[in-house]
């Protein structure tokens, strides 16, 4: 919300229709995201965008920073149609910029610990299969093949968490993705409506390769206590058995664009479906919320 050029903005209906006072608050989602349900399952407070103009050293140390993007990826190069995106890299920086002003706020000393105590999340992956890898407008889709894409997309990750490690992040969680071939802008693509398996097979294999890696820098990095989360199987179980879930309909979208339903985002000529709560997906690219109560 605070990039004024991306297309990739969720400050339009329906976004956080079911959070807080159901207006847009920056979430690609109807209600709270997977960080969100984390950290109010362990009773931390929501951190704010590290560019809200509001954000002050003394906010920081009490709410912690968000750094996340709507377009952005692991990869610099992912999602650059959107025009303006923080990729991880650029994130990693504004970071930096944070320690230096909590530095100059309690001294070096004190910052450095507060940042080697603070918990850390990386959620980011699928943006560089489905705004990247997947798309031909981008040199990335033929320049690589999947096992040298996988070898290049992982190998940058692994870059990015040594260099997190370094600048004091101790406790941190990469969160693995979902099922993405599931996800109605992909069943879109494929003539029969169906899940794309060769897209939920780079999900499983970026899952398995990034386990690896998270476990690999466990052993090398002294006292990371880095954790994988892996929710592919649940998300599948999900999708494949909505009723099972209390759902219908799990392979369209409750926010749509006339008959064009899986339409990229959530626009203001969007409509919801009638009953919400009947649809596994609110929108075409992310969950309902409620699947991760």
């Amino acid at each position: 919300m605070h990039l004024s050029k991306s297309l990739a903005q969720a400050s339009l209906p329906w976004y956080g229709i079911d959070l807080g006072n159901g207006l847009p608050n920056g979430r690609f989602s109807n209600g709270r995201t997977v960080s969100d349900i984390i950290g109010d399952k362990l009773g931390l407070p929501r951190p704010p965008a590290v560019l809200d103009p509001s954000l002050t050293e003394e906010v920081i140390l009490e709410n912690g920073v968000n750094y996340a993007s709507g377009g952005g990826g692991i990869l610099n190069e992912t999602g650059s149609y959107f025009i303006e995106k923080l990729s991880l890299d650029k994130q990693i920086e504004l970071f930096q910029g944070t320690q230096k002003l909590v530095q100059g706020k309690i001294g070096k000393k004190a910052a450095d610990k507060f940042f080697k105590e603070a918990s850390y999340v990386v959620a980011l992956g699928s943006n560089d299969f489905i705004n990247n890898y997947l798309m031909p407008v981008y040199p990335d889709s033929w320049t690589y093949n999947d096992e040298t894409f996988m070898d290049y997309l992982i190998g940058t990750l692994e870059r990015q968490l040594m260099l997190l490690h370094s600048l004091g992040a101790r406790k941190l969680m990469v969160f693995g993705l979902a099922p993405m071939g599931c996800i109605p802008l992909q069943r879109v693509l494929s003539t029969t409506g169906n899940c794309r398996e060769k897209t939920n097979k780079l999900a499983l294999n970026f899952n398995k390769a990034g386990s690896k890696l998270v476990n690999d820098l466990v052993e090398q990095l002294p006292n990371a206590k880095y954790r994988f989360g892996d929710t592919y199987d649940f998300v599948y179980d999900l999708i494949s058995n909505p009723i099972k879930y209390g759902f219908e309909n799990s392979d369209t979208p409750c926010c749509s664009f006339g008959r064009i339903r899986p339409s990229l985002t959530c626009v203001p000529a969007s409509t919801l479906c009638k009953i919400e709560a009947n649809m596994c997906f609110g929108m075409s690219t992310t969950p309902q919320i409620v699947l991760m109560n």
